[in-house]
Order: C-alpha cells, then sequence, then structure tokens
C-alpha cells in the first residue's frame, strides 16, 4: 500500500509556451468540494529573477494499483492576460504562497491523489515546540522516483518558535537539507493519535516551504551553509480558498 501523503505532492514543470524553464513541488488542498493545488508564488512568478512562465504541468497518477501510469496535467496560468492563481499578503508585506483551482471535471477520471483540507491544519491551541520532527514532501533539483512518479521526503526540525513570526513576517525556520525543486512542498508533522476527521492522512499541514535563507557575510570558503528554511505559515490557505 503507497502512503497517502506521498499522493498529496505532485512535481511541477514551468514553461514559456513550450520552452522548459524550471522544477518545482506542490501539493493538493480540498475545501468545501473545491480542489486547488499550492506551491510557492515564485513558481507562478519572480520578477528579480525574471521568471514569467505561463503555464505549469503537474504530473498525474492514473492507476492507484499500477503507479507507473501518470500524465501531465497542463494548467494555464492567464486568462484574458490576467492571472489566474491567487496569491496573499499581510502587515509584513508579499507571502511566498499561491494557490490555483483544479476543475475537477477537466481531471483524467482515474486520476489519483489525496488532498489536505482545513481539518489538517494546525489549531491556535497546539502546542508546537521548536525541535519538533516534520516532514518535507517534494522533489527537490526535480530528483524523485521516475518509475512510479513519486516525491521523497527530507526529514526536518522546527528551528524558530513556532507561532512567533519570524523577524515580524508570515514564516517561521525549519533545519532541514533541502535543495532548489522543493519550493512549494508541504511542511507537515505527524499525528500521534488521529480521529476520523483526519481520513487516512494523519498528519497535520503546518507550512510551505519556500527557499534556503544564507547570511550575505558568510565566508564561502570557511562558512558552512546554513541549513536553513523558511516556511510560509500554511493558514494561509484559509484565505487564498475563500469562495
Amino acid at each position: 500500500m503507497i502512503e497517502p501523503i506521498l499522493l498529496t505532492t505532485a512535481r511541477v514543470l514551468t514553461f514559456e509556451q513550450k520552452r522548459p524553464l524550471t522544477n518545482a513541488s506542490g501539493f493538493f488542498f480540498e475545501r468545501d468540494e473545491r480542489l486547488f493545488f499550492v506551491t510557492s508564488r515564485h513558481v507562478m512568478i519572480d520578477e528579480p529573477s525574471k521568471h514569467f512562465p505561463d503555464r505549469i504541468e503537474i504530473e498525474l497518477h492514473l492507476d492507484v494499483v499500477n503507479l507507473t501510469k501518470s500524465t501531465g496535467f497542463s494548467i494555464p496560468l492567464y486568462r484574458d492576460g490576467k492571472s489566474v492563481w491567487r496569491q496573499g499578503s499581510d502587515s509584513a508585506g508579499a507571502i511566498d504562497v499561491a494557490v490555483i483551482e483544479l476543475e475537477r471535471a477537466k481531471l483524467p477520471e482515474s486520476t489519483v491523489y489525496r488532498a489536505f483540507s482545513p481539518e489538517h491544519l494546525y489549531a491556535p491551541e497546539q502546542q508546537i515546540e521548536v525541535g519538533t520532527s516534520l516532514l518535507i514532501v517534494g522533489f527537490p533539483l526535480g530528483f524523485h522516483d521516475t518509475l512510479h512518479h513519486m516525491p521523497v521526503a527530507r526529514h526536518a526540525v522546527i528551528a524558530s518558535s513556532f507561532g512567533l513570526r519570524f523577524k515580524g513576517e508570515g514564516y517561521f525556520l525549519t533545519d532541514a537539507r533541502t535543495h532548489r525543486g522543493t519550493s512549494g512542498a508541504p511542511v507537515v508533522m505527524r499525528i500521534a493519535e488521529p480521529d476520523t476527521s483526519y481520513g487516512d492522512l494523519p498528519w497535520t499541514l503546518l507550512g510551505v516551504h519556500s527557499a534556503r535563507l544564507d547570511v550575505d557575510s558568510r565566508d564561502l570558503e570557511v562558512d558552512e551553509a546554513l541549513g536553513l528554511n523558511c516556511a510560509w505559515y500554511a493558514d494561509i490557505l484559509l484565505t487564498l480558498t475563500k469562495p
């Protein structure tokens, strides 16, 4: 049996018309019978690096028994010259999370996936301590099980006070070895005693992985990279998926 957490995440390819641009990660989120695909905002558009794709393609499984069967599903990013994804901001500025709604009727009929829901988001009363063990599920450098089209999971821990916005912005820190291509991956925590509201996904969705962090003054010849990462709080999805 394939672990459902691995079916929440899909590989993302970005394109400018037919020209391939970058690899990334993303995951499914379901709310009120509507289905969304979540990734980093900079996957959709990134002005500093002049990254301006006009569509993304996600890889979908087509057979729950034979996971070697998959297909690419193309999603246009603009309609009538306007972007179709949603992005958010708060008092500190832009948030590096974007969602795009998927039309279920256009998905292949046999599509196999699992989706997080609002029930998987952390509750304000939860005590989530620094050092808590996490997983980041994605496609680092595009690396994955190319036969079964499965992501890989990297172990991580919470590296800053959870709930205390780091530097006043809407993210917390994780300590994990990550690479390009992991942008948009879900950051999850295992639930010790899940109830039925979690379905077959006994995981709490804490954040959306965005990027590695570094220090401008680091001596590249002497100092190792920090190994710290930025993960935006997942409760932004409640705002971005409102009707």
